[in-house]
């Protein structure tokens, strides 16, 4: 487990698109198969996008909201009529190449699930301060949100909502459990707050959860090593929390992940209770099934060229966009 410190913040270009400056890989284990993984981040050229790559199977897999297939326990992608070709709990990887700038990347793996490595994303994020980020010739798009889009589930909800200062996550959880209870932050995602305030919060969970889950098959690489675990006021993990509010900031760790599938940036201001994997899944795709919600932008410097999205697979290629330009994403179905 690594020691929760982080490296400096570095100046993250809003302008350019940015990949890695040299491949790096990683070694560990999925938290639900108990399987062991090769994780590799490789540079990417202008327009990839992040994708990952199954290299057992030799298939390619977008990182986009419409190529999520399943929620239940974290965010599965995957190819539509293959159903072995996914990758499950991507999220943390997501949230740190967001928090860190990483526009363009493939990730190679050669088994279903990301390793796990301590629950949280700062391992994430010191490979990615490892291999380096450079800046790439061609203009960044952002995905400005225009009027309040909402999702709900009983009490729990997602609310997207215009905001031209950037990317902020507003978030409240309330459990039960003593230990969690009743937790609110506010936070704008930056490569700062990503290393200074999100990437080492841990996932977590309920001891009487763990037990059902691997009753079921599931959480076989779970341990103390790489999840808080709780149980009423109690948390079992020797070391404690690694700060009093780690439940909620991991809470908005997951949804800077789960939202970054969007495909670009963000501009917009997400205010979520009780949010989970499949509220900040819906809430995109509500986002985007309305043209009037949401518009494409470039804020691309003179003479500098648009770029184009990385598309689903299978889906006609578009031309570049123009500066502060409409365009419509195509968004499969997928069953949840």
């Amino acid at each position: 487990m690594m020691d929760g410190t982080l490296s400096p913040d570095r100046t993250i270009s809003t302008v350019v698109q940015q990949t890695l400056r040299a491949p790096i890989d990683c070694t560990g284990i999925g938290v639900h198969s108990g399987k062991a993984c090769r994780l590799a981040l490789l540079p990417a050229p202008p327009g990839t996008g992040i994708v990952f790559r199954r290299t057992d199977l030799d298939v390619t897999i977008p990182a986009r909201f419409d190529h999520v297939v399943d929620t239940r326990l974290c965010t599965v992608l995957g190819l539509p009529g293959r159903r072995e070709a996914t990758v499950s709990t991507v999220e943390h990887l997501m949230a740190a190449l967001h928090g860190c700038g990483v526009t363009n990347a493939v990730i190679e793996l050669d088994v279903p699930e990301v390793p796990i490595h301590d629950g949280s994303a700062q391992s994430f994020v010191f490979l990615i301060d490892c291999a380096g980020i450079v800046a790439q010739n061609a203009a960044a798009p952002v995905i400005e949100v225009c009027r309040p889009v909402r999702v709900q589930d009983g009490d729990a909800f997602a609310e997207l909502r215009p905001n031209p200062a950037g990317f902020t996550v507003a978030m409240s959880i309330d459990f039960p459990d003593v230990a969690i209870g009743a937790q609110s932050l506010s936070l704008r995602i930056t490569a700062d707050s990503m290393r200074r305030s999100l990437a080492s919060a841990r996932t977590f969970a309920r001891a009487d959860e763990v037990a059902a889950l691997r009753e079921a098959g599931l959480a076989l690489g779970g341990s103390l090593d790489n999840a808080v675990v709780v149980d009423g006021a109690k948390v079992l993990n020797p070391g404690g929390l690694r700060m009093h509010d780690e439940f909620v900031r991991h809470k908005i760790l997951d949804a800077v992940g789960d939202l970054a599938l969007a495909g670009a940036r963000l501009r917009a201001r997400l205010v979520a209770h009780k949010s989970g994997h499949a509220l900040n899944n819906r809430v995109l795709r509500a986002l985007f099934a309305d043209d009037a919600n949401w518009r494409m932008v470039v804020d691309a410097q003179p003479g500098q060229a648009a770029p184009a999205l990385p598309l689903a697979e299978g889906s006609a290629s578009l031309p570049a966009l123009g500066s502060w330009q409409e365009r419509r994403l195509p968004v499969a179905a997928a069953p949840m």
